[in-house]
């Protein structure tokens, strides 16, 4: 008999849903390898051909089709043996494989499935029929694939996931750090532009900027630990907020009240004028959501305001676990020395900040002050309680 040669070229342009998939058709009739690799071709499938099941595991192995069509009754290894075989070797135990047969006996079926069969087919069989089987297990191989190529890229992301975590927290601890002090502006400018050089020692002019409430000792030695830590926490969620929409840098918590500076770390040419206009929206939404709620409970609290402009020596101190950043200079402590001197709902500014600000918002000379830690007298001056501006939003 002569054998039909195999053929890797497709001879249609009828092609399968899924490109062109290669086929190993075995059976030890020349003419059923014949007619089977006709109708493939006839689909767009390439074919292989192969008469025995040593032939069919040889061909298996070399070219590593996408299906064999295997018939069970051939020489020297039957279609039962080679499948059980191909399905045992690591390197085509995925291969799809529909065994071939004239015998439709139960049994016959069920020991083909059990040694790893994918599909049946009972000659003589429906070619219509045929290339519905075909194509479903080609595209069961094609999915098979795709999931091992899905799994395998997994794995490689794997492979490095627990740098990449540490990474990942590392760079959230830094940025949760950053939160504590700046604007959410600043934070992402700082994050977009991996600019953290300029959180490193410099000296820049800054407007300091402290608020306390009046009578807050006497109030705190009466009231319940839960009163005066809740109030605490109602002011700084009332303030918060209008900080860091006026750009300001939080530089700590002083039990009743709070430091802020202004431009740094974010340069800012008028920070004086917004630290007022800061200091003029945190009164008026202490006043609208706070005071009226104090009173109710018979609190006698309020707020009062002191901010200064000069240079200050800015950077991270503290140790390992526990940094903070920090502006330090003569300007803080005449900030918070005007703090301590303003009435509720007062806000004090110093000489040179009123000067850098006096041409835009109306203030008054509160005069001459002695203030502990100054060897001179310093001029005082407040903002006028009728000054309106525009709520930075």
């Amino acid at each position: 008999m002569t054998r039909p040669e195999s053929s890797l070229q497709p001879s249609s342009n009828d092609m399968d849903d899924h490109g062109v998939h290669t086929v190993l058709v075995v059976d030890d009739v020349p003419t059923n390898v014949k007619i089977l690799v006709a109708h493939l071709q006839a689909k767009g499938f390439k074919t292989l051909a192969a008469y025995n099941g040593e032939e069919a595991m040889t061909m298996a192995l070399e070219h590593m089709p996408d299906l064999v069509m295997l018939d069970v009754n051939m020489p020297v290894k039957n279609g039962l043996d080679a499948c059980e075989e191909l399905k045992q070797n690591p390197e085509t135990m995925m291969l799809p494989i529909i065994l071939v047969t004239a015998n439709s006996d139960t049994n016959e079926i069920v020991k083909g499935f059990e040694v790893g069969a994918d599909d049946y087919l009972i000659k003589p069989f429906n070619y219509m029929e045929m290339l519905a089987r075909v194509r479903s297990m080609v595209r069961i191989k094609d999915t098979q694939a795709m999931l091992l190529e899905v799994n395998r890229h997994i794995d490689d992301l794997n492979h490095d996931l627990e740098a990449k975590v540490k990474e990942q927290v590392k760079e959230l601890e830094r940025v949760n750090r950053l939160r504590r002090f700046f604007s959410p502006q600043i934070v992402d400018s700082i994050i977009s532009d991996g600019a953290e050089d300029i959180l490193k020692e410099h000296r820049r002019e800054i407007t300091v900027v402290f608020l306390d409430l009046r009578h807050f000792t006497s109030f705190a030695e009466t009231a319940s630990p839960h009163e005066v830590i809740s109030t605490i926490r109602e002011l700084q969620a009332c303030v918060g907020p209008v900080i860091f929409r006026h750009r300001g840098t939080l530089e700590r918590f002083t039990g009743d009240g709070m430091m802020v500076f202004l431009g740094d770390p974010e340069p800012m040419d008028d920070h004086p004028l917004q630290a007022v206009k800061m200091s003029i929206a945190i009164q008026k939404e202490v006043d609208l959501c706070l005071r009226e709620s104090w009173a109710a409970k018979g609190y006698d609290l309020a707020l009062g305001i002191g901010m200064a402009t000069g240079v200050a020596s800015l950077g991270t101190i503290g140790f390992e676990g526990h940094l903070d950043y920090a502006a330090i200079g003569s300007v803080t402590n005449l900030a918070a020395r005007l703090s301590g001197r303003a009435d509720g709902g007062q806000i004090l500014l110093s000489a040179r900040t009123n000067e850098m600000v006096e041409s835009v918002c109306p203030t008054n000379a509160v005069g001459e002050v002695e203030l502990k830690g100054f060897s001179h007298s310093q001029a005082v001056y407040e903002v006028s309680h009728d000054v309106q501006f525009e709520t930075v939003g």
